[in-house]
């Protein structure tokens, strides 16, 4: 059974329909919050929402691309109609392209960046006036091992991720004043669609597997709780941190 640390609390989260997202989604709403749900598709948004609804859960769907200002701004205007924003969780990601880093084409690139890096710059930028009314305000962005530990064929990728490290450390600083943390979750090998090219391939699974020191690849349920860590008041002196949840692989910059 799920504390309630977060009653009464309102929750956006991106790219929160499969995998990361929607089981930090479904931990915050067990939780107690009031959590708005996205997804650039509406069938899976659909589906997510009846899938939570019933559970007996407060949630709300709407079709969000993270890169497209006036979907983001819908987010916030649902938000509002609630009573306000307390949590922010940032989780959309891309990676079209699995090449070194200097292979990547620029058209790539730039994509790559766009929703992983200037997206959650966005939405923590808008987010950040309705952030301030709130008495525990909370930005969670969701990196990966990866910015820490670069992967060859996950080359651009992996320097978003990287980024957002940065961001969570200079965010946190700006919002401090205003006792909002921000923080980053950097999973590890998660079992999720994101990851199935290697979680569903048994030679390659044999060659990442002796990486993780716990020999298990991780479930989307081992980063929610983390997520509700931090949203709750029990994450509330936790700041400008950038947490890794990957079964012990290395990390480091």
């Amino acid at each position: 059974m799920s504390l309630k640390r977060l009653t009464g609390r309102i929750a956006v989260v991106t790219a929160s329909t499969e995998g990361i997202g929607f089981a930090i989604a479904q931990r915050l709403a067990e939780e107690g919050a009031k959590v708005i749900i996205s997804s650039r598709k509406q069938k899976n948004v659909e589906k997510a929402t009846q899938l939570l609804l019933g559970k007996g859960l407060d949630v709300t769907g709407l079709t969000c691309h993270v890169g497209k200002q006036e979907d983001r701004q819908r987010l916030f205007e649902e938000a509002k109609k609630k009573g306000g924003l307390d949590i922010l969780v940032s989780n959309a990601a891309v990676n079209p392209v699995v090449t070194p880093v200097l292979d990547c084409p620029e058209e790539s690139w730039d994509k790559i960046f766009d929703i992983n890096v200037k997206s959650s710059f966005l939405l923590a930028k808008e987010a950040l006036p309705l952030l301030k009314l709130s008495k525990a305000g909370r930005i969670i962005f969701i990196s990966s091992i990866a910015g820490f530990q670069p992967s060859e064929f996950l080359g651009v990728y992996g320097v978003t991720k990287t980024t957002l490290l940065g961001l969570v450390k200079a965010a946190s600083l700006q919002c401090a004043r205003d006792n909002i943390t921000v923080n980053s979750i950097c999973p590890g090998l998660i079992e999720t669609k994101f990851s199935d090219a290697i979680t569903s391939n048994e030679e390659i699974l044999k060659t990442a597997l002796p990486s993780i020191p716990l020999q298990r690849v991780g479930k989307p349920g081992d980063i929610s709780g983390a997520a509700a860590f931090l949203a709750s008041d029990d994450g509330a002196y936790v700041t400008g941190e950038n947490i890794v949840i990957s079964g012990g692989m290395t990390s480091r910059l």
